[in-house]
């Protein structure tokens, strides 16, 4: 666990709760030898680029979390560099719930996992929402080619931590594309 994270995560409320349920002086530990990263290594790059789905958190102005599930063709999130990730916000079903949330509260979180290898990774940060027409570089530079889902707007997320997770209660589950390759090789 990277220390930035403990440090936005464990809050007053999360280490009176690890006190009471006897883990605080483990997670204590982690927030004082763990890293302070400055940004992603090469591992979370390659990691966060090859996922095909990720699922992400908002916060409305009511203060409910929103989670919703984001997919697309392997590498529709992409790296822009070692603490922005970007994806094309692709027309979907028009209710803009997480759009929304981001005018009042530019938080969000990632949840990305590999189910067949049971990894998992956590992210939060800052986003910043660049309309289709207001950057047709950008977007040009997030379209997937041969994916033809109208893009509507751009989401710029500004890492500020990331942690990896336990890979104890993952489920491996395989893509339909997952299974075919391992049926072939029998």
């Amino acid at each position: 666990m990277n220390r930035t994270f403990a440090g936005i995560a464990f809050t007053h409320d999360v280490k009176a709760a690890q006190i009471l349920q006897g883990s605080r002086e483990k997670y204590a530990r982690f927030e004082e030898a763990g890293e302070a990263p400055s940004g992603l290594s090469q591992r979370e790059i390659e990691f966060i680029e090859s996922r095909n789905s990720f699922y992400q958190a908002t916060v409305s102005e009511t203060g409910w979390p929103y989670v919703q599930h984001r997919g697309g063709p392997a590498g529709f999130l992409k790296v822009l560099d070692a603490n922005t990730l970007a994806f094309a916000d692709f027309r979907g079903n028009r209710q803009y719930v997480s759009v929304g949330n981001l005018s009042n509260n530019d938080r969000i979180a990632l949840i990305m996992v590999d189910y067949p290898n049971r990894r998992r990774l956590k992210l939060l940060g800052h986003v910043r929402l660049i309309q289709a027409d207001d950057g047709p570089t950008l977007i040009a530079r997030l379209a997937v080619s041969g994916y033809s889902a109208q893009i509507e707007r751009a989401f710029i997320i500004h890492v500020v931590a990331w942690d990896w997770n336990c890979s104890q209660h993952i489920t491996p589950r395989y893509t339909k594309q997952e299974i075919e390759v391992m049926a072939a090789v029998k």
